[in-house]
């Protein structure tokens, strides 16, 4: 174990969570040790300011639960509680141990695993020292300790930190095979960090990367979130696609994506587009980059029924429930999210068209994603024939200008004149 004192690390106290503090020092009061662990200590010592603060402590759920009133014990698997304050959550963890550790409790009620080694459940409880071997990477496995300005770390963390590494801690493959979304993990520091992934960590991926398909769909989509709404979504998904395991929360595009370029340019684009809106502290929506993920196999398959006879708004509106109803199978979207996936889509066919209703489009609730969403294409390279250049126009007139622009842009028709029936043994009347 190394200890860094307080003059060799850059930590201050003044860039934590007064929260945070207040719960550390409780758990002190009560002869409990507590540190500051994971991401926050990680991002403070690169310099930067965490949003969130976890706290380490070897208190059980339930004594933690008794000392604080305005907390509630939350997970199965792995049993952690929350301190509510306000609106932030200070996430309190107890020490976990070794499934194999010399203990008098039984394990079967505190841990569990499935035939292929994957973790099932995991509350066996330890110390410190086991805890910190038991988290995942080395850099998020760093303790701070707010009574003694102290520095914790058992597994090297700060020479991947100085490194700019990734590494898992212990066997990879061992790792990953106890919790297979870990290679997730892997690849989501990497890309927020900008740091490498180690060697002996990536080479163990491929290996291990089919145990991916044990993970139940709703956890998926939970790391979906993690994944490409953390502000980091463009080099997430390139670092998905370089380790193959994008086809593992969306096999159909991850295989259209490798033969479809301008496919491949709109969800770069969409990616890019969200991780500004973050950086903007803007609002985002999983929906907008959810319908860009699948479009590329949503206008393919639209494409081949469209071929077979089918009207284009139909054919969009068969694809997209195709493509859903098989996405859900390895990712669980809830209903808030495919409703919009499916309206952005079909809006597209409309917004080509523009037509008579243009100004109840413009009006629509979905027509800003549906626009943007068509102005991505066309960046893309998908053909639209000057519809974003319309759309653009078109909503900065007046609603009075608007109704005068679909008139003069409406395609003039000749009617036909039907031949009048003649009645029989008559002349036409």
């Amino acid at each position: 174990m190394k200890v860094i004192p307080r003059d060799q690390h850059c930590i201050s106290r003044q860039n934590i969570s007064d929260n945070a503090l207040k719960v550390m020092a409780r758990l002190r009061s009560s002869d409990y040790q507590a540190y500051l662990v994971g991401g926050a200590v990680r991002d403070l010592l690169l310099g930067g300011h965490p949003k969130d603060f976890d706290v380490a402590t070897d208190a059980t759920p339930e004594q933690v639960h008794e000392l604080f009133r305005n907390s509630r014990i939350i997970g199965r698997r792995f049993r952690i509680v929350h301190v509510r304050f306000g609106r932030e959550i200070i996430e309190v963890t107890t020490f976990r141990g070794h499934h194999d550790s010399d203990d008098s409790r039984p394990r079967s009620s505190h841990s569990r695993q499935s035939s292929s080694g994957l973790l099932l459940r995991d509350n066996v409880f330890g110390t410190l020292e086991e805890d910190a071997v038991r988290r995942d990477l080395t850099v998020n496995a760093l303790y701070y300790d707010s009574k003694t300005f102290e520095v914790f770390d058992h597994v090297q963390g700060l020479d991947d930190l100085a490194r700019r590494n990734i590494r898992i801690i212990g066997d990879p493959v061992q790792r990953f095979t106890e919790d297979p979304v870990r290679m997730l993990r892997v690849l989501r520091f990497a890309a927020k960090l900008d740091f490498g992934i180690d060697p002996g960590t990536a080479a163990a991926i491929p290996e291990c990367a089919g145990l991916l398909a044990e993970i139940p769909a709703a956890r998926l989509f939970d790391e979906f979130l993690k994944l490409f709404l953390a502000g980091y979504a463009e080099p997430t998904l390139a670092l998905l696609q370089q380790h193959q395991l994008l086809r593992y929360l969306f096999p159909d595009s991850a295989h259209q994506l490798q033969r479809d370029a301008s496919g491949q340019a709109l969800v770069e684009a969409a990616m890019r587009s969200t991780d500004a809106r973050i950086a903007e502290d803007k609002p985002v929506t999983p929906a907008f980059l959810l319908a860009a993920l699948l479009w590329p196999v949503v206008r393919a398959r639209a494409d081949n029924l469209k071929a077979r006879g089918e009207a284009p708004a139909q054919a969009i509106n068969s694809a997209a429930q195709q493509v859903i109803a098989e996405a859900a199978q390895h990712l669980s979207i809830p209903r808030r999210f495919s409703l919009p996936m499916r309206d952005i889509w079909e809006f597209q066919s409309r917004l080509e068209r523009r037509g008579r209703k243009a100004v109840e489009l413009v009006q629509h609730k979905r027509f800003r994603a549906a626009y943007d969403f068509l102005l991505l294409r066309e960046a893309a390279g998908e053909t639209t024939d000057g519809a974003g250049a319309w759309w653009t126009e078109f909503q900065t007139l007046p609603e009075n200008q608007q109704v005068q622009q679909v008139a003069h842009d409406k395609p003039a028709r000749t009617r036909r004149r039907r031949p009048r029936r003649r009645r029989p043994g008559g002349d036409a009347a």
